[in-house]
C-alpha cells in the first residue's frame, strides 16, 4: 500500500493577467504566475525579502474565474498538488517544469478596477465547502472572503 500527500497552499500575488485556452469540448485551461515573498532577518539583523514564483494552472470552471475576476496584482489563496512534467522547446530541447495545479481559490483583498470578487471558488464547484470539509460557511468581512468549519461531528484529537 502506498501513501502520500501532495499538498500545496499558497498567498501571494499574480505576477501578470491569467492566459486562458479553450481545450475543446468546452474545457478552458488557465494558467498563470503568483509571487510570494517572504521578509528573512539576516546575521546583523537586516531583514531581506526573498520572492519566489510559482506556475499555477486551474482547468473548467476556475479557469473561467480566473479569466473573469484576476488580474495582474491580485492577491489569491489557493490550494493545489504539485505537477511535474517534461516538454520539449521549439529548438527541441527537453525542458522540465513544476506547476501547482490548483483546486481551490480564494480571492483576497479588494476587487480589480472594472470587476466584482468573488467568494470562496473550488473545482468542484461548491463554493463554500473547501479542501473537503463538510458541513462548512462562508463568512464575508469587508473584501476578504473566508471559510470557516462548523462541524461539531470532527475525530480529530486536536
Amino acid at each position: 500500500m502506498s501513501l502520500g500527500v501532495n499538498k500545496v497552499i499558497l498567498l501571494g500575488n499574480l505576477g501578470k493577467d491569467p492566459v486562458t485556452q479553450d481545450i475543446g469540448n468546452g474545457i478552458k485551461k488557465a494558467t498563470f504566475s503568483i509571487a510570494t515573498t517572504e521578509s528573512i532577518p539576516g546575521r546583523d539583523g537586516v531583514k531581506t525579502d526573498h520572492t519566489e514564483w510559482h506556475n499555477i494552472v486551474v482547468w473548467r470552471g476556475l479557469a473561467e474565474v480566473a479569466e473573469k475576476y484576476l488580474r495582474k496584482g491580485s492577491t489569491i489563496y489557493l490550494e493545489g498538488r504539485l505537477r511535474s512534467r517534461q516538454y520539449d522547446d521549439k529548438d527541441g530541447v527537453k525542458r522540465y517544469i513544476t506547476e501547482i495545479t490548483c483546486d481551490n481559490l480564494v480571492m483576497v483583498g479588494g476587487k480589480p478596477s472594472g470587476t466584482g470578487t468573488g467568494p470562496v471558488v473550488s473545482s468542484q464547484q461548491e463554493p463554500y465547502i473547501n479542501a473537503g470539509m463538510q458541513g462548512g460557511t462562508l463568512n464575508s468581512q469587508q473584501d476578504n472572503t473566508t471559510f470557516t468549519s462548523d462541524n461539531s461531528n470532527d475525530d480529530l484529537p486536536f
